[in-house]
């Protein structure tokens, strides 16, 4: 009995294996199980995701962050590691890396997008 307890004592310290995130970036295309979902297209600093040709959303640079629109209007905003809707933390950018193993905004972008409906 001290021997399982120990055993469980040692197995609870390990280290839980990290989950694979749904979505990986590869180059400039988004996949999922090896098929690509959306296509990333950079113009300057901007971000636009795209999907069969058309635009699902775009992040655009606006001071220290950068603003995620869908049809030109703000869904949230991307500040210091935080994913902001209305002025109040909505998700983290490492929350949205978690989901899409992807650059930190790109991540984020398709985050806001996903949570919109938009994807």
């Amino acid at each position: 009995m001290k021997k399982m307890s120990m055993l469980l004592a040692v197995l609870s310290l390990a280290p839980a294996p990290a989950l694979a995130a749904d979505y990986k970036c590869n180059g400039n295309r988004v996949e999922k199980s090896g098929s690509t979902q959306y296509t990333v297209r950079t113009s300057g600093s901007d971000i636009t995701i795209e999907k069969g040709g058309g635009s699902r959303g775009k992040a655009v640079k606006r001071g220290g962050g950068y603003a995620v629109e869908v049809g030109g209007s703000t869904q949230a905003t991307i500040e210091n590691g935080k994913i902001l809707k209305g002025g109040s933390t909505w998700g983290s950018v490492s929350d949205a890396q978690r989901v899409y193993d992807c650059p930190d905004i790109v991540a984020a972008t398709l985050w806001v997008l996903d949570q919109k409906g938009q994807l």
